[in-house]
């Protein structure tokens, strides 16, 4: 395995019933302040965060710290303020409109040749760097894509979903790290989107974890994973 990628750990907050959210993939705001706060927690440590389009269009917005200590630990590392926030679209069809681009964040797009000329005449919307991953196919080649953020200094990335982009990885055995947040709910229906979502592997090749922590804290619960390709 090429280790030259970013050290990769998913978070997400599902229902009980493993929903990221419901039929309508509404914005999935079902965590409580302890789960928003483990989720700034987890994002100050790394250099980059990656979600979809999906994502991106069910938000509007991205999370950003404000924590103060956060802020601190993070300015003691000699890491930015704030790490990169890469949107993954394999078509680049976004709103430029979207209250993300005038967040105070960084932000990188990681699109296919297709993607990025959408963008080519839209540098001022507020994308500092376009990524174009070369494939013979519409999907991205993640491992490249991976190896490209490593070469671009990434070396801990967080990714925030959504289900379809988290199957991928899976798949590519980018990630390292799982962490879950199970959230008192049940959403149900066929058509409420899962953490992995994609085509799905057989019980022969499902993808193995291993169990790390459980915490309880008030009526959710914290699980941590590392995958098995990490031990």
């Amino acid at each position: 395995m090429n280790r030259q990628r970013p050290h990769t750990t998913v978070v997400l907050a599902m229902t009980a019933d493993g929903k990221i959210s419901d039929r309508h993939k509404t914005a999935a705001r079902f965590g409580s302040q302890q789960d928003k706060d483990h989720l700034e927690s987890q994002i100050a440590l790394v250099d980059g965060v990656l979600f979809g389009a999906e994502t991106l269009r069910a938000y509007g917005t991205t999370l950003s710290i404000k924590n103060p200590d956060l802020l601190a630990q993070r300015q003691t590392r000699s890491q930015p303020s704030q790490p990169v926030q890469i949107v993954c679209s394999a078509s680049g069809r976004l709103d430029p409109q979207f209250p993300f681009f005038s967040q105070p964040v960084p932000r990188w797009l990681l699109t296919t040749d297709k993607g990025a000329d959408q963008w080519r005449s839209q540098k001022s919307a507020g994308f500092e760097k376009v990524i174009q991953i070369e494939s013979p196919e519409s999907a991205i080649n993640w491992e490249h894509a991976f190896n490209k953020l490593g070469e671009l200094g990434i070396k801990k990335l967080a990714v925030l979903g959504g289900g379809t982009l988290i199957s991928s990885l899976l798949e590519a055995d980018c990630i390292d790290e799982i962490w879950l947040t199970i959230c008192p709910f049940l959403v149900g229906g066929t058509m409420a989107p899962t953490p992995v979502e994609g085509e799905g592997f057989t019980l022969a090749k499902a993808k193995s974890l291993q169990l790390i922590s459980v915490e309880r804290r008030e009526q959710e619960i914290f699980l941590h994973y590392q995958g098995s390709h990490s031990k």
